[in-house]
């Protein structure tokens, strides 16, 4: 019986896989607090300090398909929760505002792109983020103290117009548009030191030289949120002092 002898491999049998494995990781350039991940000497994602302790990055790790995928998603959250931490140090924000940012930056948009060969611009769309991951960004915002309304409602209170004048109607309505609960309204309000007498004599000096005409004047004020008969009163004194 002859022995066959294959002289070539069989071209339609699957290859192996590569093995995925970390083969570098270097400090991103653009943010310092990043680092960027390679496989196989091909860039891969970037991750958080914080995150390469996690998930326990270094040279020579292999990774599973699985891996591989919970590094990319992990690396998308660090991107949104960072963006979102930016918006939020800014200035105090309500949830609202950042579940509304949030929302934005899960869309796609149109953007310009330079073409470093050519000079020229070019629109591209650029994707938003996973809309799956802000729950677990609001959540990491929430746990870190970063979403607190009734803090933001008091700071609203104590700080809105403080010098020109604002009545508490007016910033009853400016927090229900900022989504803070009438709950937490009346408590700030109630314990807050604001009243409508001492607001409506702040804007009455700014405002009277502009309003010769009385009624006109009154007008104005009922219509920033003053009740008309305290209006008719606080003019009547000014006329009468």
């Amino acid at each position: 019986m002859l022995e066959t002898i294959t002289l070539f491999d069989d071209v339609s049998a699957p290859k192996a896989a590569q093995a995925q494995r970390i083969t570098d990781i270097k400090q991103a350039i653009r943010d310092q607090n990043r680092v960027n991940l390679y496989v196989n000497d091909k860039f891969f994602c970037s991750l958080d300090v914080a995150q390469v302790v996690e998930f326990k990055i270094k040279v020579g790790k292999e990774l599973s398909d699985e891996e591989c995928d919970e590094l990319k998603r992990a690396s998308e959250f660090g991107k949104f929760y960072q963006r979102a931490l930016e918006f939020t140090l800014m200035r105090p924000r309500s949830q609202k505002e950042i579940r509304d940012y949030l929302n934005r930056k899960t869309l796609s948009r149109k953007v310009r792109v330079k073409n470093r060969k050519t000079g020229e611009y070019q629109t591209k769309e650029k994707h938003g983020y996973d809309k799956s991951l802000m729950p677990l960004v609001l959540q990491r915002l929430d746990e870190r103290g970063y979403i607190d309304d009734r803090h933001f409602a008091k700071l609203w209170v104590e700080n809105r117009n403080t010098q020109k004048g604002t009545s508490i109607k007016k910033l009853r309505v400016e927090l229900l548009q900022k989504g803070i609960s009438q709950q937490i309204i009346d408590e700030v309000l109630e314990t807050g030191t604001r009243n409508d007498a001492d607001e409506l004599q702040k804007i009455i000096a700014r405002k009277a030289n502009r309003y010769p005409d009385q009624q006109k004047f009154i007008q104005y004020l009922v219509r920033q949120g003053f009740n008309y008969s305290d209006v008719v009163d606080a003019l009547s004194s000014l006329d009468g002092s």
